[in-house]
């Protein structure tokens, strides 16, 4: 059986062979590139089962390998996994909705760089056999279950519809009337939080649907669908949709297997925005110490913050690692002595 392929491209010598040897040892075939220019040549020789990037690069950046990847047919797919010292919002955010599929934070150690992988090879492989059983090239007419093909002949028949990027197609709460297919272009979906904050539900490109949720759930838009690139869109009305999915079950099949796909996707969005939760409470926890003692040395084992922070001590241990290398905290013959309060006050905020 063929080992798995990973591309690394940093510019770092000395990060890019410890990197590879780690992943060597856990028996992956590693690929290495020192910039930009020569990562996307080996990314379009090799087509490797993942790619690993440097942000902050000569010549051409991450961002700059990312798009250009992004744009091929025959790697736009590859799941893509950043690299960098950075750690402020902007830039993860900025890489998620360029299309990366992760962030791995500078220093990382062994456990995060293969879990972060291991992770993303399950999704590609689940997906994989998802889309495995869904209706296969669209395009191809004479193959496409008779439902799909008339509904695609509904969409060709339609005019297409052009907007400008970041502009909104529909708003959150809008009437659901309509379902998307996108001709070329991206559309990101998102929704507010209570607090004001965006959260990003949905990346859709060419060949996509979109609104579908909102349509099968209810009269409302549950999200806001705003232009990433600039996209080409076609456009059906629930009026035509709903007799077919009632004449046709494997239109009702296709869009239920859709469906489950952004399941998985939404899965592992709620686990990230756990993980910042218990962030959040462990920075609480340590600041209720910090004050009870008035003392930046706090002296408190694991199974008690795990207590008074009302999680997992294994989650403790990685989230007391996670401040160390963010320089919150330093720990030292098992205390724990906080570096920055102000930081830690900002993210129990």
């Amino acid at each position: 059986m063929e080992k798995t392929s990973i591309l690394i491209i940093e510019d770092h010598d000395e990060i890019r062979t410890s990197t590879a040897a780690i992943l060597e040892l856990a028996n992956y075939r590693v690929l290495q590139a020192s910039d930009g220019k020569e990562g996307i040549d080996l990314a379009i020789r090799k087509l490797p089962d993942i790619i690993l990037c440097d942000v902050m690069m000569p010549e051409m950046d991450g961002y700059g390998v990312l798009h250009l990847l992004r744009k091929r047919e025959d790697t736009a797919l590859i799941p893509f996994i950043f690299i960098s010292a950075k750690v402020h919002r902007d830039e993860v955010r900025k890489g998620i909705e360029m299309g990366a599929d992760d962030y791995l934070t500078k220093p990382f150690d062994d456990i995060e760089l293969l879990s972060a992988i291991e992770c993303r090879l399950r999704k590609t492989e689940l997906q994989k056999n998802l889309y495995s059983s869904m209706f296969g090239q669209i395009r191809n007419i004479s193959e496409t279950p008779p439902g799909l093909s008339e509904l695609r002949k509904i969409f060709d028949a339609r005019k297409t519809q052009t907007f400008k990027k970041k502009q909104i197609i529909y708003y959150e709460g809008d009437r659901a009337n309509t379902l998307y297919l996108i001709i070329s272009g991206e559309v990101k979906t998102t929704k507010m939080t209570p607090d004001g904050k965006e959260i990003v539900t949905g990346i859709y490109g060419p060949e996509e649907y979109f609104g579908i949720i909102s349509l099968l759930a209810g009269t409302e838009y549950k999200e806001t669908a705003e232009v990433l690139e600039d996209v080409t869109v076609t456009a059906v009305p629930k009026e035509i949709i709903e007799p077919l999915l009632k004449k046709y079950p494997d239109i009702a099949g296709e869009f239920t297997r859709i469906l489950a796909l952004h399941i998985v996707e939404h899965e592992e969005q709620l686990l990230h925005l756990a993980y910042y939760s218990v962030r959040k409470r462990m920075a609480e926890a340590l600041l209720k110490l910090y004050t009870k003692n008035n003392s930046a040395c706090i002296d408190a084992s694991r199974e008690n913050l795990a207590a008074m922070a009302g999680m997992a001590a294994e989650t403790v241990s990685r989230i007391l690692s996670d401040f160390r290398d963010e320089h919150l905290i330093e720990r030292n013959a098992g205390k724990i002595i906080i570096l920055d309060v102000r930081r830690l006050q900002l993210l129990k905020n």
